[in-house]
């Protein structure tokens, strides 16, 4: 008898610790987000020598053990820091850590971007990259050269989606190709800055984290929003569009720039995580017309499918 309750015993803890096994399988198989490690600069940077696995870097790119400086704070200086492995993720978010400082007070540039764009490692005018570029590319400029009536207070936050067409016009602060933006007080602060790019059934959002973000929306409603969320753990939305259409298989990159201001452009840590698709988005929904602000990119189906 006490065979059988030893028995019966033993049968019921493994059948017990066989279901929480499952269980937890089921849990871990069910997170909503994964890291890319092959996408993602963490600290330690350095490989062998003096490489970053899966990263490339030109200009002024300098590694040192706490964070990759685009550009010091001198005069005409430009730095890139490109992802060697295209993108197969269809849902994403990219988040970068970051700072900007320098020992300029009223007058400091230029600033930095980040890419998802379809040529890596093309030094140009556009705050380190090239023009004319295929992709997206989210502007940190701190540096205001337009005083007509799209202008606004810098630092500024936007994005801008090209197919290889536009010009990015630092006459106009690019307010003509922008799809969104924002006003947001990153530099010399005191605590860490960190930005987020989700880009989700072809939804495109933008957050910075922490921040003094004054969200500028359509000037014709006359509706602005401020709010305050400095040195705490909050993301504050900066700007969010529909209908951004961007094909896999580019690449994420960094750049920064200085010309006749300078300032010193940081990168801590780069992150990208893959979204897992809601479960009542279907497949096919992904292919419908959708309108944004840059419609015409949808429109003229400039960047198909991959």
């Amino acid at each position: 008898m006490m065979d059988m309750v030893a028995f019966l015993s033993r049968t019921i803890f493994y059948c017990m610790l066989l279901l929480f096994s499952c269980v937890c399988t089921k849990a871990e198989w069910n997170t909503k987000d994964y890291m890319k490690r092959e996408h993602c600069l963490i600290k330690p940077y350095q490989g062998a020598g003096m490489t970053i696995p899966y990263w490339d870097f030109i200009g002024s790119t300098m590694v040192t053990n706490n964070y990759v400086r685009l550009t010091p704070d001198d005069q005409s200086k430009r730095g890139l820091l490109w992802n060697s492995v295209p993108c197969s993720v269809r849902n994403w978010e990219l988040q970068v850590h970051f700072k900007v400082h320098g020992k300029g007070k009223d007058l400091y540039g230029d600033g930095l971007a980040i890419w998802y764009a379809k040529d890596r490692m093309i030094p140009g005018d556009v705050f380190g990259n090239q023009d004319f570029f295929q992709g997206l590319a989210v502007i940190l400029d701190t540096y205001s050269n337009h005083n007509g009536p799209h202008n606004h207070q810098h630092p500024y936050v936007s994005a801008m989606v090209n197919n290889g067409s536009l010009h990015y016009d630092h006459d106009r602060d690019g307010t003509h190709t922008q799809l969104a933006g924002c006003e947001a007080k990153f530099r010399n602060v005191a605590h860490d800055t960190h930005i987020a790019i989700r880009y989700e059934n072809d939804v495109l959002t933008v957050s910075l984290s922490p921040a003094d973000v004054s969200v500028v929306q359509d000037k014709k409603k006359q509706d602005f929003v401020s709010t305050d969320v400095e040195n705490k753990a909050a993301w504050k939305e900066c700007l969010s569009v529909k209908g951004v259409r961007l094909p896999t298989g580019y690449y994420f990159g960094v750049t920064a720039a200085t010309g006749d201001l300078s300032d010193t452009h940081d990168i801590m840590s780069i992150k990208l995580y893959e979204l897992d698709m809601p479960e009542n988005v279907s497949l096919l929904s992904l292919h419908e017309p959708m309108y944004s602000p840059f419609s015409i990119i949808v429109q003229r189906n400039l960047f198909p499918r991959a």
